[in-house]
């Protein structure tokens, strides 16, 4: 995971100083990578551990076992990558930090971090349990947007 993140780091796209880099394992262990992207007007910037676990789902992931996060400033993620943290991997996920290639690695889990998450407040069903039914035409599912966008079949639009 270390060397994807690593790998991954070098690809940021920065304004001020410092790139991060991360890796995510899935619970099927297939590893997606994410980097920091920052914005020019900055309060449009995508952290590295967002950015890694949108891949996560775009890739099919249904949850994060572990995260690999590495800066040059060694830091553990900030409070809103930790709700996504929360929200795809829970408080037992395995967050590892690093500073640079040569330096220990932190380890920590989620509920280290944000020991106060409100835990009470239940996620939102994954991919797999959503069938798209209320607003579609005809009780079709979100697969067959070709028809539903009056396409005449799936991806046609």
């Amino acid at each position: 995971m270390a060397c994807h993140a690593w790998r991954c780091q070098r690809n940021a796209w920065i304004y001020g100083t410092t790139t991060v880099g991360c890796a995510v394992v899935d619970e099927c262990g297939r590893i997606y990578v994410g980097c920091n992207v920052e914005h020019r007007f900055r309060s449009h910037d995508i952290h590295a551990e967002t950015n890694a676990l949108g891949s996560l789902v775009a890739g099919g992931g249904k949850s994060a076992v572990a995260l690999f996060v590495v800066s040059p400033r060694g830091w553990a993620p900030c409070g809103s990558c930790l709700d996504w943290i929360f929200e795809l991997g829970g408080k037992d996920c395995a967050i590892f930090t690093q500073a640079a290639v040569d330096e220990p690695i932190s380890i920590y889990k989620a509920a280290d971090l944000l020991p106060h998450f409100p835990e009470h407040i239940k996620p939102r069903r994954t991919p797999a349990e959503i069938k798209v039914q209320e607003g579609a035409p005809n009780g079709s599912d979100i697969s067959d947007t070709g028809s539903a966008l009056g396409g005449g079949g799936q991806g046609q639009w």
